[in-house]
């Protein structure tokens, strides 16, 4: 198999999505977040994260001060995907999204989401 060929099979290759949870295991602090593509967005947190410009500033603080070791990533639930290719995920995550953000309530020294708006 050429490159070309494995890389189309890979863009046609369903990723997993779901929710993720970057975790603060010194203070207990969590961010949570969806994601279309469960580990393209882990890997692009951690890279922000380690290059310095997360853009939630708190969380950036907290790995600049406590490092790398002291958070972990992790899968808090996948979406279960449809046979349709053609399906559009985002309602779907977003409502994944917001149970989590209501059974964890990650806001102020919980974690490092914004709390909703009123």
């Amino acid at each position: 198999m050429d490159r070309r060929m494995i890389k189309q099979e890979y863009k046609q290759t369903p990723r997993p999505k779901g929710v993720v949870a970057i975790r603060n295991l010194v203070n207990g602090k969590i961010l949570v977040l969806s994601s279309p593509n469960l580990d393209g967005g882990i890997n692009r947190h951690r890279f922000q994260l380690e290059q310095g410009m997360h853009p939630n500033r708190q969380l950036q603080k907290d790995w600049n001060e406590y490092g790398a070791e002291s958070f972990s990533f992790e899968v808090l639930e996948e979406l279960k995907l449809k046979e349709d290719p053609s399906y559009d995920y985002r309602e779907d995550l977003e409502a994944l999204e917001a149970k989590w953000l209501e059974h964890l309530q990650p806001y102020g020294e919980r974690g490092y989401n914004k709390p909703p708006k009123a």
